[in-house]
């Protein structure tokens, strides 16, 4: 993953129904013991899923494989009973039915997603049931639906069995209790075929696992996956429905597993496993911060400041150079009738609340007595955001009191920073700021992935707080294929699939070099204009409108820009085609942890269309999610895939390094790169720059503001 990846490119089935009775009429306590995880990168047996779920929020990375499969799979338990797989596979000599035949040693690349439901919880009669869709949204290569109960039996077992469809019931089939399965057509994948759901053969799977130790399962099951198609074609031998095999964990948060499978083959896998909730460091390292300093009992020991012997300019200077030890910048300060308005820039905490708090400390041990309320105004990119309206004795009287916190925000008043009074403008001292860091990306496009890995090097100035000047170059270090591969004449222009020409050609290359204003045009109003090579492929102007209220959980944007392709070398020459794109943006808090938001508009290759995308972020910055995109550009005409869709992760640093920082790592893993629904990639767009200090994403860290 790279600390901020290049934008534009979306880099890239004999156990019957009486076994669940069985399970049911046994008493024993719902998941005594950790969980193991299958080839498929889920909760499961070995080559057959379970109806337990991983705890909520929990990341999985699986890679393994066997005679010539190999799987890599992502998953994400999106709630406490939802799961959903993104899975990348490479199978040698493999082609889809119908399909000719590939030389054996070449492999067939196969992208996949699946979802998984846990309608039943495992109780001490009843075991815990699930449902799945197995390659729903792809080629059908390992297309399949499930029914699955599990039952834990006292400390050491579990057992479970259920009903399979698709590839899961291509062994010792019981019939088709809901009709024929109609034939697949595999197109170019990226459809939903709901006809084919629960429709077909139907056949039993099942297994045991027997904790040995708390760090070694046994397993063993039957698999209802005969691999027809794999057998067909002379890749896989299948001689047994049992598979045999152990999951060992060295440390926690890594699973190995291998196993016997099919009476014929040696399978090997290992499982990553993180919880975004947790953090390495437990609450951090952050720096202990100063404690509030407590006025004297004495209200009246107020009208004190003595502006003769503290001076306003040296109040300031000393404010200043508090907030900056919190590493805060201060912009503007009016100190007035015992009102003290603070305007400052987070650089440092990645939750404004903390921020917040810091700031607020600060100023208790700075400001004379008489000063009782204070008007704190984070503001990024030189622009004010939010207006939060503090009294100082709920402070001193509320630090070290059990949910303080909660009643210092409850007694807040906090509304929008823009159209307040001016205050006065305090000049920066350091606006140059500049960093090397190492990259790295993960590409995806006919082929097999590919790793990108280089070093990046970035500078800005700020002219003015809201005016910034700043670039980024980076140098590959990895190696690429020089060979131009032999490409289908495009149906769109290709904004998007010949960006293995810019990774080829452009090293070093000019990420971006942009020119930035920020704006507060009107109340609850933001605005943005950016101009230069705006990303790694395009360049030109791109201007921004954002309204959003500052104590609303939602929001609506709109974008325009007029940008031309950039040449391969990634320097400063453009080609011919240029286009005009731009979106209508909607965007909503569900204030539980996920984010919604909606575009419409014009997209890169001249297509219309609309994005949806859904992430759900974490109280320490983790944030996992979904997009799709869907244009007037006919599945046909987009290629294998049928539509834009992905998986976007971003990591902070700080939950890792534990140290306060505001950087994180983004990437995102899409099924394919294609030109269809491909989207401009601008650094700063404004509800990411704004969200974190309006109410609701206040409200979401507010835990933190005395940290």
């Amino acid at each position: 993953m790279a600390c901020r990846p290049p934008s534009p490119i979306r880099l890239r089935s004999a156990l019957g129904g009486s076994c669940l009775a069985l399970l049911a009429a046994l008493p024993a306590t719902a998941q005594e013991r950790g969980l193991s995880y299958n080839m498929y990168g889920q909760v499961g047996l070995i080559d057959m899923p379970t109806a337990l779920s991983a705890p909520d929020g929990q990341i999985t990375a699986t890679v393994g494989g066997f005679s010539g499969q190999i799987r890599g799979n992502f998953t994400f338990q999106i709630t406490p009973r939802l799961s959903g797989t993104f899975r990348y596979s490479g199978l040698q000599g493999y082609s889809l039915p119908g399909n000719p035949l590939i030389d054996e040693d070449e492999f067939y690349y196969d992208r996949s997603f699946d979802l998984r439901y846990q309608i039943l919880d495992e109780g001490e009669y009843v075991p815990a049931v699930a449902v799945g869709l197995q390659d729903f949204l792809g080629t059908g290569t390992f297309s399949g639906e499930y029914i699955v109960a599990t039952k834990t039996l006292g400390d050491s077992f579990r057992v479970t069995a259920g009903l399979g469809w698709g590839r899961l019931a291509t062994a010792d089939s019981l019939g088709m209790p809901f009709g024929e399965r109609p034939e697949r057509d595999f197109g170019s994948g990226g459809e939903v075929e709901f006809d084919q759901f629960f429709r077909g053969d139907v056949a039993v799977f099942g297994g045991i696992e027997y904790a040995a130790t708390d760090a070694l399962t046994i397993k063993a099951e039957y698999s209802s996956d005969a691999y027809e198609q794999e057998t067909d074609l002379g890749i896989v031998e299948v001689n047994s429905p049992f598979n045999i095999g152990l999951a060992y964990r060295p440390i926690d948060g890594v699973q190995l597993g291998a196993a016997y499978m099919h009476g014929s083959d040696i399978a090997i896998w290992g499982t990553v496993l993180l919880d975004p909730a947790m953090r390495p460091f437990g609450g951090g390292l952050d720096p202990a911060p100063v404690p509030v300093a407590v006025r004297g009992a004495d209200p009246d020991i107020a009208r004190s400041w003595d502006r003769a012997t503290l001076p306003v300019a040296t109040l300031t200077d000393r404010i200043r150079r508090g907030l900056a030890t919190e590493g805060l910048i201060l912009d503007g300060i009016d100190l007035s009738g015992g009102t003290a308005r603070v305007r400052y820039t987070n650089t440092r905490y990645r939750s404004e609340a903390q921020a917040m708090g810091r700031a607020a400390r600060v100023l208790t041990t700075l400001l004379p007595a008489d000063f009782g309320t204070f008007v704190l105004e984070p503001s990024q990119r030189g622009i004010p955001i939010s207006s939060n309206t503090f009294s100082r004795t709920d402070l001193e009287q509320l630090e070290n009191t059990a949910g303080g916190a909660q009643e210092i925000l409850d007694r807040a008043r906090i509304g929008d920073a823009g159209g307040l009074p001016p205050l006065t403008p305090v000049p920066r001292e350091d606006r140059f700021d500049w960093g090397v860091r190492p990259y790295l990306n993960f590409v995806i496009f006919d082929g097999p992935a590919e790793v990108v890995a280089g070093i990046e090097a970035r500078a800005s100035y700020e002219i003015t707080p809201n005016l910034v000047l700043s670039g980024a170059v980076r140098y590959r270090v990895t190696p690429t294929d020089d060979n131009d591969p032999e490409r289908d004449e495009p149906v769109l222009y290709p904004v998007r699939t010949d960006a293995a020409d810019y990774i080829r050609e452009g090293n070093p290359g000019i990420q971006h070099l942009t020119l930035a204003y920020y704006g507060r045009p009107a109340r609850n109003l933001y605005s943005r204009v950016t101009v230069g090579y705006l990303e790694s492929m395009y360049g030109g102007i791109s201007t921004e409108v954002l309204w959003a209220p500052v104590d609303a959980n939602y929001a609506l944007g709109a974008e325009v820009n007029y940008v031309r392709q950039r040449d391969f070398d990634q320097l400063f020459g453009f080609q011919d085609y240029d286009v005009v794109t731009g979106h209508v943006s909607a965007y909503y808090d569900f204030q539980n942890g996920f984010h919604g938001q909606l575009d419409v508009g014009r997209y890169l290759a001249g297509d219309w269309g609309a994005t949806v995308a859904v992430d759900r972020e974490f109280e320490n910055g983790w944030s996992v999610g979904a997009y799709a995109t869907l244009t007037d550009v006919s599945f046909e005409d987009y290629g294998e895939g049928s539509f834009d869709k992905g998986i976007r992760v971003t990591i902070p640093f700080d939950w890792f390094l534990g140290t306060p920082t505001r950087t994180t790592a983004s990437n995102s893993l899409a099924s394919l790169t294609r030109d269809g629904g491909a989207r401009l990639g601008v650094d700063g767009r404004l509800y990411d720059t704004v969200r974190d200090a309006r109410l609701s994403g206040l409200e979401d860290t507010w835990g933190r503001f005395w940290r």
